[in-house]
């Protein structure tokens, strides 16, 4: 059976989709999941902020699939570009030359602040983080690496080490040489702050002192997201990020910059970092990861965007890691049309319009209709709801590490209204493409405000 969906121009084979989902629960093997309990979706088809499910229902896709379809999907020229050099050159080995990935380099490098001109290539975020701390150990004789609660830096055995979150629990046996800290968050604080300007300073005074116990000179890097994404979204208090920069300075540290999930307009920037920029100048880390958005995860795509002072330590010395697909053709030229499609149709700025006038406001208006809302927080395309049982004592609404039921019902209620959501812990994420107009936005908001009557009686 083959049906066609209203507004859309996508045919879709039911039939297709059953054999699909048969399939996929005899042979495939899922992340993150208790195998016997799952019952996934099925993606037949995809279009702008839409998918398709596979009974043929319509979804506006407010979780941009992993926070990563940036310019929505199937968009014409990325799609172009990838048959045009299949049709050219499918793969190369990563020491030999090829002009998509001289391109997607050029066009990054670019785009980065400061002078990170040089571009090694992965095949994803956990990759990317991974190679960036192996650059920092090198770089500085070191072994620790601080990151923060609160954080996902990926599923690799370094990245999830790094990972502050609970998915780190069952693979942390603590000899990754990681210490974790704690990073602001006003409204879970853990600095007893009541304002933006404490929690500052005193989120920096604590990761100076966990510097000072734990030996400066022990400490490689610092490894941050720009704006953690899983974990939160929490946008740093302002003076935050170049605070990091300096006690980095200060003690010969690497600061790395992870900008997989905020990075390549997410934020309403081309990368979270700037929103840290004031009158002192942007702010440069040593190192700044990316994946996800840099091609709108059309094909996998990551890398370590590198500082002339790290470069010089492998200029004479080889660096001692490499990946078969490191900067692959088709996913390089993917990230070259993603990104020149961004600029030209002004995407990024899109993003920061959207946010600032639609849903940042609209957000704000569902938390005054809604008790179970404790805070929203955001920027351009990258929102948290954050949803508690109790508003005076912020109890979540899910607990730390897992689900509820209330929240099951809360998405379960947007999917069968034809949102799809993006959901971890007690929260529900607003992040759609950063291509997505005025009426779409407005559209998911309404379906997330009718949503949250279940949260609501759960209070």
């Amino acid at each position: 059976m083959t049906i066609q969906s209203e507004r859309t121009t996508p045919a879709i084979d039911l039939d297709a989709a059953k054999r699909a989902y048969e399939l996929d629960r005899k042979h495939v093997f899922h992340s993150w999941s208790a195998q016997a309990k799952l019952n996934p979706m099925t993606i037949t088809a995809t279009h702008g902020c839409y998918v398709w499910d596979g009974e043929g229902n319509r979804l506006l896709d407010f979780s941009s699939q992993m926070v990563n379809t940036n310019i929505g999907h199937q968009h014409p020229k990325v799609v172009a570009a990838i048959a045009e050099q299949a049709a050219k050159l499918c793969t190369v080995a990563p020491a030999h030359v090829n002009d998509a990935r001289s391109e997607a380099a050029r066009l990054i490098a670019e785009r980065t602040p400061g002078e990170l001109n040089q571009v090694f290539f992965t095949n994803g975020g956990a990759d990317a983080n991974e190679h960036a701390v192996r650059m920092a150990r090198l770089h500085t004789g070191r072994r620790k690496v601080l990151s923060r609660y609160r954080s996902y830096h990926g599923g690799t055995d370094t990245a999830v080490n790094l990972t502050g979150d609970p998915r780190r629990w069952p693979n942390d046996y603590g000899d990754a040489g990681v210490v974790h800290f704690f990073g602001p968050f006003l409204y879970r604080s853990r600095f007893h702050a009541t304002t933006q300007e404490q929690e500052c300073e005193r989120a920096l005074d604590h990761l100076e002192e966990t510097i000072r116990m734990e030996g400066p000179s022990q400490i490689a890097a610092i490894i941050l997201e720009t704006i953690p994404g899983t974990a939160g979204i929490m946008i740093p208090p302002p003076g935050y990020l170049r605070g990091v920069r300096e006690i980095c300075d200060r003690y010969g540290i690497v600061f790395i910059a992870d900008e997989v999930m905020a990075g390549f307009g997410r934020s309403g920037k081309w990368f979270a970092i700037e929103h840290g920029d004031d009158e002192q100048g942007p702010i440069v880390p040593d190192l700044l990861t990316f994946a996800k958005g840099v091609n709108s995860g059309y094909v996998p795509l990551g890398g370590v965007a590198i500082s002339p002072h790290i470069a010089a330590t492998f200029a004479e010395t080889p660096y001692p890691g490499g990946l078969t697909y490191s900067g692959h053709p088709l996913a390089t030229a993917a990230a070259v049309a993603t990104i020149t499609a961004m600029a030209d149709e002004g995407m990024v700025e899109n993003a920061a319009r959207i946010g600032a006038e639609v849903i940042g406001p609209e957000l704000e208006r569902i938390a005054q209709r809604h008790p179970s809302v404790g805070e929203v927080r955001g920027a351009g395309v990258f929102w948290a709801v954050e949803l508690v049982k109790d508003s005076e004592t912020r109890e979540p609404l899910a607990p730390y590490g897992a689900s509820s039921d209330a929240m099951n019902k809360v998405i379960a209620a947007c999917k069968s209204s034809g949102m799809l959501p993006f959901a971890n812990f007690n929260r529900i994420h607003v992040c759609p493409p950063c291509t997505i107009s005025d009426d779409e936005a407005r559209e998911g908001l309404a379906i997330l405000d009718a949503a949250l009557e279940v949260a609501d009686a759960a209070l």
